[in-house]
This record gives structure tokens, sequence and C-alpha cells, in this order.
């Protein structure tokens, strides 16, 4: 025969009303504010639409216009690289190349 403790008693019950009274937050997000900014010219295209499949699946472009403008290469290089090696973003090396390089003749 199993036995129970009132502790255990007590935690089973204390678990089952949180429970019930744990229902799913569903909220709206805002409308994007920003979008990114167009290629300065064709050269860029490749990078301005690998960073609209890759870059808006986490941040809103604001996240780009936030950042200091006129960096350079190696600053935007450093941001992508960080990105896929840190925050594990699924980035084709061809696609980070173009994304730094329309980054940085953009922002």
């Amino acid at each position: 025969m199993l036995r129970t403790t009132p502790l255990a008693t007590a935690l089973g019950l204390t678990l089952s009303a949180t429970a019930a009274f744990a229902a799913a937050e569903t909220y709206a997000l805002p409308e994007p504010t920003a979008q990114l900014k167009a290629p300065p010219d064709p050269s860029y295209a490749t990078g301005f639409a690998a960073a609209q499949g890759n870059c808006t699946t986490c941040h809103a472009p604001d996240y780009l216009a936030m950042q200091p403008p006129k960096k350079g290469q190696a600053f935007w290089e450093a941001e992508v690289t960080k990105m896929v090696k840190v925050y594990r973003a699924s980035i084709e090396d061809a696609d980070a190349k173009a994304i730094a390089a329309y980054l940085s003749a953009t922002y």
C-alpha cells in the first residue's frame, strides 16, 4: 500500500491549484517603427535580403537604428559574428559576410 506524507499531499495540492490558475498570456506586439534601410547601391542587395531573412527573425530593424552610426566593416563583422557564435543565429557564412557588408555600407 502506498503511503503519502502530509507534506507530499500539501505539495501536490499546491501544484494542482497553481496549475489551475496559470493561463497562457497573450499580448499584441507593437507595429515596427523602422524598416531596414534600402541598400546604397545594387551590389548590397544580397546583404539586404539576407538581413531581412535572418536579422529580423529575432529583432526589429529598430535595433539597427539604435547602433552607433558609421562604425564600419569591422564593427558589423563583429556584431554578425556575435549573433552567430554567442546567440546561435543560424546564418550561413556567405550570408553573414553579405549582411556585414550591407550594414557597414548602410548604417
